[in-house]
């Protein structure tokens, strides 16, 4: 009887250890939880390690990350009745405080599932109030737009539409067909405005070419033309003082030629003082002059005179 006892004190220890640290709970960072007490809330819990009453109190979870929700492609008639294929994603959390929380788990029950559906509804409202062509051309407005809706509409979720972005956005096939053609007429007609700004930088280049070598060469003209000209003058200046000096060659040679006397100065032979024809004299000293030099010149230094 008393080793029953032990055994049955020794069962409830255990079972009583058990049931203590069966009622540990751990809530991590990315996380947030709601503690109720036989199904009413009683305490709001923070990311560690808490402990509740097993049986009595329970413990509920709430991821508070961003999550991404893919929204399957939807077609969306537009404002000029246009069926344009949407495919588009959002991204959005549950807020981590504690009103928040309470939301996401006592205002619906599926916040996930409720937030697809209702991106799929905020699109089709907002897109079929615009034409075609601002859906296509103004994405980010449009995203901004329906993102702000979506915020606005699951506040009483707890939830934050963080950013709302289109995937895609397709016409009907003609229609599609159509733009295309459209872009790569725009494409041709970009290309060839390319092409002829290049070749009209390409003529610009060759004449600029053109007028540096023509340049060049006028300059390699007028330094020649200058050249010629300093040479000439060169020339002339050596010229003028080689005509005096051929003058009183040419002189000499004339006075040589008419028997005229002419006189030796320190400089060479002085034109200005050519004497002249010496007339003959009846004189014996005139006649013997006049034997010796007979057809020459007589050349009379200076200290003669």
């Amino acid at each position: 009887m008393p080793q029953i006892a032990i055994f049955l004190l020794i069962a409830v220890l255990i079972g009583l250890i058990l049931f203590f640290f069966s009622g540990f709970r751990v809530i991590r960072p990315t996380e947030r939880a709601l503690i109720e007490t036989f199904g009413k809330y009683e305490k709001f819990a923070l990311a560690g390690l808490h402990w509740i009453f097993p049986l009595v109190q329970r413990i509920y979870k709430v991821n508070i990350t961003e999550i991404m929700a893919d929204i399957e492609p939807q077609e969306i008639i537009t404002k000029n009745r246009m069926n344009a294929k949407v495919d588009l994603v959002i991204y959005y959390k549950v807020r981590p405080d504690e009103e928040s929380i309470k939301k996401s788990l006592y205002n619906v029950n599926d916040y996930h599932s409720e937030i697809v559906m209702l991106a799929k509804t905020t699109a089709r409202n907002v897109i079929g109030e615009l034409i075609f062509e601002d859906v296509n051309s103004k994405r980010n407005e449009l995203n901004r737009k329906l993102q702000q809706t979506l915020d606005h509409e699951s506040d009483a979720w707890g939830v934050a539409v963080v950013r709302v972005e289109l995937k895609e956005i397709l016409p009907p096939a003609d229609v599609q067909e159509t733009m295309n053609n459209v872009i790569k007429g725009e494409n041709k007609k970009t290309a060839a405005l390319d092409f002829a700004s290049a070749k009209e930088i390409e003529a610009d280049g060759e004449r600029r070419s053109h007028i540096q070598v023509a340049e060049g060469k006028k300059r390699a003209a007028i330094l020649e033309a200058e050249g010629k000209a300093h040479a000439f003058e060169l020339i002339n200046k050596s010229f003028v003082g080689n005509a005096q000096l051929l003058k009183q060659l040419d002189v000499t040679q004339n006075s040589l030629f008419h028997n005229s006397k002419i006189i030796l100065t320190e400089n060479g032979i002085s034109p200005q003082l050519i004497i002249g024809n010496i007339p003959v004299n009846e004189t014996s000293h005139n006649i013997k002059e006049n034997h010796k030099i007979k057809n020459n010149t007589n050349l009379i230094a200076d200290e003669d005179i």
